[in-house]
């Protein structure tokens, strides 16, 4: 049976979305910003998260302060169009997936954080 990813560990699922941006040359300080952009979590609670047990799911859901400019991000995760995902917690996933995404494509934090 497949685990959700809202299911699985933070801890599992940040790391690879580290290794895809550093794959690429970027860093994991570039990461932890983007995701605190979006999230409104601190450097420090990203790195609490990883070593809790909380799922990406809830670290979503339970974002303290999701950035309202997360509407501005579109285009094009695993061949869906991020903003017509209609499940929010789906939608964050992407949203933070296609940050990421950009990160590795090489546009700098000023184009990512919009």
């Amino acid at each position: 049976m497949r685990q959700s990813v809202f299911d699985m560990k933070f801890a599992k699922i940040y790391p690879a979305l580290v290794q895809k941006a550093e794959r690429k040359g970027r860093i994991r300080a570039e990461v932890d910003e983007i995701t605190a952009w979006l999230t409104g979590y601190s450097f420090t609670q990203i790195e609490e998260a990883l070593s809790s047990d909380i799922t990406y799911g809830d670290f979503l859901s339970n974002a303290p302060a999701y950035n309202s400019r997360a509407e501005l991000i579109k285009g094009k995760v695993c061949g869906v169009q991020v903003e017509t995902i209609e499940d929010p917690l789906m939608k964050r996933v992407r949203q933070l997936d296609k940050l990421v995404d950009e990160l590795a494509k090489g546009k700098s934090l000023e184009e990512i954080k919009r």
